[in-house]
């Protein structure tokens, strides 16, 4: 029985499967606890979980509550990780009465999980909320956290920087600069999935917060390998599905609502679509 359907035995039939990802539509927190009774392994986890700000798609609790909720969360994400696994955890922004206007969720996280903190990347981006009385945010934090400090996947040559300012500068006759290009430190710059009259975002579907494919794809190729199984317990609007499916990743997504389920199959099959069009007629693309 190969992880897929090792999977779908545990948790039954998905809302939606192809060769590479499976969707089910239900709670995380659900879905977790029979993974981790039945012994099922994750290689990496992807995700961004509600930031308790009072978006249409969560329901808003007390700061602590919160902070609670999302810890248990990630306690068994752990427990379905492999020991050589990570997790990425992309939070952003609240407002913690009496204590702060705009409080990174980081802050009051990070250390609340057996996981170990690997690095703090930070995810900065152009275009965002605009403000008069406060500095305009445009950032937000990513968490990578590992199991072993001493085992883990780190794929740098798949997702260096070509951008490099001097690429045949030399010492002692030698190269200095790495020719795939250069490490793209802790500081991501990368843009934002954009809304509105003639500044919507190609990748644009109806999910009101939605990663950037370019954002998952470097976590992806640089945080998973090939044939891995990844997890995201918020699957959203399924992008971490759909990359895994470009670069040869199995995914396995939760979602508790079930209109985004319809986008995540929409866009996905729209994918697959493609692709078999691409295989029909080679010469089109």
């Amino acid at each position: 029985m190969n992880k897929m359907e090792k999977i779908k035995s545990v948790l039954g039939q998905p809302f939606y499967e192809n060769g590479s990802t499976i969707i089910y539509n239900m709670d995380c927190k659900e879905g977790l606890v029979l993974l981790k009774k039945s012994g099922v392994k994750i290689d990496t986890a992807i995700t961004s979980p509600p930031y308790n700000i009072g978006k249409e798609y969560e329901q808003t609790m007390p700061v602590r509550q919160y902070i609670d909720w999302l810890s248990e969360i990630n306690d068994l994400i752990y427990d379905v990780t492999k020991s050589n696994g990570a997790y990425l955890l992309n939070v952003g922004y609240l407002e913690y009465k009496g204590k702060g206007r705009a409080v990174p969720i980081t802050y009051l996280l990070w250390d609340k999980t057996k996981f170990l903190l690997n690095q703090e990347i930070i995810w900065n981006y152009g275009a965002g909320v605009s403000a008069k009385h406060y500095l305009s945010p445009r950032n937000e934090k990513i968490l990578w956290y590992v199991k072993n400090l001493d085992d883990y996947t780190f794929n740098l040559d798949d997702i260096r920087d070509p951008d490099v300012k001097y690429p045949n500068q030399k010492k002692n006759g030698k190269l200095r600069c790495n020719t795939l290009g250069k490490n793209p430190s802790d500081v991501w710059q990368i843009a934002k999935v954009t809304s509105g009259t003639n500044r919507s975002s190609e990748e644009r579907t109806d999910h009101p917060a939605q990663f950037p494919a370019d954002l998952i794809t470097r976590i992806v190729l640089g945080f998973a390998n090939k044939n891995d199984l990844v997890l995201d317990p918020f699957m959203g609007s399924g992008t971490t599905a759909e990359v895994c499916m470009k670069n040869e990743r199995y995914s396995i997504g939760f979602e508790v609502r079930y209109d985004y389920c319809e986008i995540i199959k929409s866009r996905l099959e729209s994918i697959l679509h493609t692709e078999k069009i691409k295989e029909l007629s080679p010469t089109l693309f």
